[in-house]
């Protein structure tokens, strides 16, 4: 900072990369616009910068940066509504695996993201940016809510809604797919039918004791 302050502005480019994801995911569970969501982030380092003189670390840098990205945002929202009075949602950002997944695995990992993506998207704008912030982002109660202009307490309250919204709308997902889950037709229903009656002609005919009426081998 004190370098950067002093006239090296090109080390500014260590704070984009170091905060691109946590801004681009707070901005997006306000927004949802994945390119509305990056012109803000924009926005934001600008703001930073212009303002840099006056960060006086009273609290975290990333605090600091956090909020003015939220401010922002909801500056964009409150642009957004009164000339389209649409509403805001959200999304995240996931691990990335270490093993290189194949194509099945890809398609199956697509397809859970999406769900996911989905069920946060639906959460109520209050819950749906301390999730993010809180589940994604790791950021610490007393951040969030200082972000947020909010108490810890108001926090930690939202968190657990939110998480229990998420749980209620990714069990009502899977119920409603349970009919079409593991499905067993096409060529592995044709091997598991051959291969059981190959076997079966391999066994003696079963037959019904005439006297006794019970089956017999």
């Amino acid at each position: 900072m004190q370098r950067i302050l002093a006239g090296e502005s090109e080390l500014y480019e260590v704070i984009i990369r170091r905060y691109n994801q946590r801004l681009y995911r707070v901005t997006r569970s306000i927004l949802l616009d994945p390119d509305e969501s990056e012109d803000v982030v924009q926005e934001t380092y600008l703001r930073a910068f212009e303002h840099l003189p006056q960060f006086e670390g009273r609290a975290l840098f990333s605090t600091w940066l956090t909020k003015i990205a939220v401010y922002e945002a909801l500056n964009r929202m409150k642009e957004r509504s009164r000339r389209r009075a649409l509403d805001s949602t959200l999304e995240e950002g996931y691990e990335v695996s270490d093993v290189m997944p194949n194509p099945e695995q890809e398609r199956l990992a697509a397809e859970t993201r999406a769900i996911i993506e989905d069920a946060i998207e639906r959460l109520p704008a209050t819950y749906r940016s301390v999730f993010v912030m809180r589940s994604l982002e790791d950021m610490s109660t007393l951040e969030t809510a200082q972000c947020l202009d909010i108490s810890e307490e108001n926090v930690k309250t939202r968190l657990l809604r939110a998480r229990h919204l998420l749980r209620r709308s990714l069990y009502e997902t899977v119920a409603a797919a349970g009919a079409q889950a593991f499905q067993f037709m096409g060529e592995r229903c044709d091997r598991v039918t051959a291969n059981v009656m190959g076997m079966i002609r391999s066994l003696p005919t079963p037959r019904r004791d005439r006297s006794s009426g019970r089956l017999l081998v």
